[in-house]
């Protein structure tokens, strides 16, 4: 059985509230007590045809912002009308109410959200601001998750998951590529999440960062050891790189035409296979293996420009091609 894929269906506005609220300038104007509501969509709704009495397509499972136009509507109705109009708001099954441009709302509708157990914040972002910048971290909060076994590092830019099988140099590979100049993303275990179905983010769990175990050494602190440059707290997957033992491996590549992938998340990442034998420097093939990869991404393959090459000379029948 594979890892298993975790795919958030919701957080708590308390957890939105503590992991984001710095970023986005969030301050808390109403009681905490509706900390426990979820927030079930990675995105924001402005509830203009909500307060205008409009619910038939109203999406409760976002978090409710009220810009300018939302507050301007609410100051155009009396008094009596706008606290109903906002208490039919709360009525509904939203997670919270956050109003923007540094702006409150007056002392009556934030009772009526006490009332009904909902919370309510403000920020100083501009309301386009803050439904991008919010929109992007929920994105980062619902994306589905997984843990793979190995090594991430950044070599050169490249973010490389280094995997093998227990006693295959790891570890002696990562270290000697961290004296190199390359950085430590995660050891041993490393959290990847698919954004949007475009990219796979790793990080390390909290409790191993900037931590290393090394066999016959324990635990390391990379940061302490190396400098506190050598550690990257998140890196996109660029390439799967495995070691394995050369007599493991049946067909060992010798052009590179044949590209091979490591499905992960539904993303198919470019893999290959490094044949680990005494007197091999690992982290050097590694090294030459992210140049590559670099390579490829700006447009350059070189297997298939040698192999154009050769079937170019083929072609005009020259016999020596030595």
């Amino acid at each position: 059985m594979g890892p298993k894929v975790k795919v958030p269906e919701s957080i708590s506005v308390e957890d939105f509230y503590r992991n984001h609220g710095r970023e986005l300038r969030l301050r808390l104007l109403g009681s905490k007590i509706g900390f426990h509501r979820q927030v079930r969509e990675p995105t924001i709704n402005r509830p203009g045809l909500a307060l205008a009495g409009f619910y038939r397509y109203f999406a409760y499972r976002r978090i409710q912002v009220i810009g300018k136009a939302e507050r301007s509507y609410l100051k155009h109705l009396d008094d009596e009308e706008m606290k109903e109009r906002f208490n039919e708001l709360c009525r509904r099954k939203i997670p919270c109410v956050i109003v923007s441009r540094g702006d409150t709302l007056p002392l009556s509708l934030v009772e009526i959200a006490n009332r009904a157990k909902l919370s309510v914040f403000r920020t100083t972002l501009v309301t386009m601001k803050f439904i991008n910048a919010a929109t992007v971290r929920l994105e980062w909060d619902f994306a589905p998750v997984i843990t793979e076994h190995g090594c991430m590092v950044d070599v050169m830019g490249i973010g490389i998951l280094i995997r093998g099988d227990s006693g295959s140099g790891k570890s002696e590979t990562v270290l000697a590529l961290l004296r190199r100049g390359s950085s430590l993303v995660a050891d041993d275990v490393v959290r990847f999440r698919n954004i949007e179905g475009r990219e796979l983010i790793g990080a390390s769990l909290e409790l191993g960062r900037s931590h290393m175990e090394v066999r016959g050494l324990g635990i390391i602190n990379v940061a302490a050891l190396f400098g506190v440059g050598t550690i990257r707290m998140e890196k996109r997957l660029d390439l799967v790189v495995t070691l394995k033992p050369a007599g493991e491996i049946e067909d060992i590549e010798r052009v590179g035409l044949e590209k091979k992938y490591y499905n992960l998340l539904g993303l198919k990442v470019p893999h290959i296979e490094l044949p680990v034998a005494p007197g091999r420097d690992m982290a050097q093939l590694i090294e030459v293996a992210a140049l590559d990869q670099k390579l490829k991404v700006m447009g350059h393959d070189s297997a298939l420009e040698f192999n154009k090459k050769l079937l170019k000379m083929m072609s005009q029948g020259r016999k020596n091609l030595i």
